[in-house]
């Protein structure tokens, strides 16, 4: 029986309100209960659970791996937060300004290796391939949070360099979600590919929109103002676009915006974003998010199983795209 979106989301929740933390000292691991219980949408492990799905039907047993990916993504998320300096995480304090930057580092630490801990909790025949899958992936996503740093300081990222590094930093992990639940599964070799090329296609089609959504979506629905990539001179796919295709006169604009320091916050948004407008960034950026959706379709529909065991991962993709936050 295939299991929806929601059921799947309410195993993942109960098996994390289950994780024992008995373990001392306690200051190690309280900052990972408490990351862990900031909720968050749990796509990766119940991507997971679908991949798996789609050959099997028992999937509580893989409850331990698809775990593991949740436990590793906020891994990267209690990393990132204290490499951005960020005081806040879905509403509430980050765990460095509750804690301290060496707690965090520590309690981050600890969450790696409980990720590998239970993605390890698989049948033999398919560990080698999923450790493999699991542990390339992790090297990649910190490549790409390298990237994401080197582009800081560069004024010449380009379109290319910029896809190359969300596909690390974003897409990489939900496409080894879907294909480690394929091996779980037993599924075959190409069916393994076919899901993890949609899951690399779906994550850049996720970031873009994210993207978008920085500066075109409803601050009511979206939860916080437009422009924060804007204020930090964040490399987005709109903004390096937007020096690409610049004239002179827009491109003085934007270099003035990215050097000024003292400034209304809402004047720069507002000036970048009509020079968004006047390139009409935002129609560019929607019909390359729709091209690689419109890839990850395609590998869907490669998959060697029936159209009703499509189904599931099929309305799951459409949800994420057609969403405003």
């Amino acid at each position: 029986m295939l299991l929806a979106f929601p059921k799947l989301l309410d195993m993942v929740n109960e098996h994390i309100e289950r994780l024992d933390y008995a373990r001392e000292p306690m200051n190690l691991y309280n900052p990972v209960k408490y990351i862990l219980s900031l909720g968050g949408k749990r796509i990766r492990p119940v991507m997971m659970l679908m991949a798996y799905n789609m050959y099997r039907e028992d999937v509580d047993k893989i409850l331990d791996p698809a775990l593991a990916l949740e436990i590793y993504h906020n891994f990267t998320l209690l990393h990132d937060d204290l490499m951005d300096n960020a005081d806040v995480r879905r509403g509430k304090p980050t765990v460095h300004k509750r804690w301290d930057a060496n707690t965090a580092i520590l309690s981050g630490d600890v969450m790696l290796s409980l990720a590998d801990v239970y993605m390890s909790r698989v049948d033999d025949e398919y560990f080698r391939k999923v450790i493999t899958t699991f542990h390339r992936t992790s090297i990649e996503i910190a490549e790409g949070q390298q990237y994401d740093m080197d582009f800081e300081t560069r004024s010449d990222v380009t379109e290319a360099e910029y896809v190359e590094m969300i596909r690390l930093k974003t897409s990489v992990l939900l496409a080894c979600a879907l294909k480690i639940g394929a091996i779980l599964g037993g599924a075959s070799e190409d069916d393994a590919t076919h899901l993890y090329r949609l899951g690399e296609c779906i994550g850049l089609a996720f970031q873009l929109r994210d993207d978008y959504l920085d500066v075109y979506g409803d601050p009511k629905v979206f939860g916080k103002k437009n422009g924060g990539d804007i204020l930090c001179n964040k490399k987005t796919y709109l903004y390096i676009n937007a020096l690409r295709l610049a004239d002179k006169e827009q491109r003085a604009v934007l270099d003035y915006w990215a050097s000024v320091t003292d400034f209304v916050p809402e004047e720069k948004v507002a000036a970048v974003t009509e020079i968004y407008n006047q390139l009409r960034l935002a129609e560019m950026s929607r019909a390359i998010e729709e091209q690689y959706y419109s890839l990850a379709k395609a590998e869907l529909e490669a998959l060697s199983v029936s159209e009703e065991n499509k189904q599931v991962l099929r309305e799951f993709m459409a949800a994420l795209m057609d969403r405003d936050v």
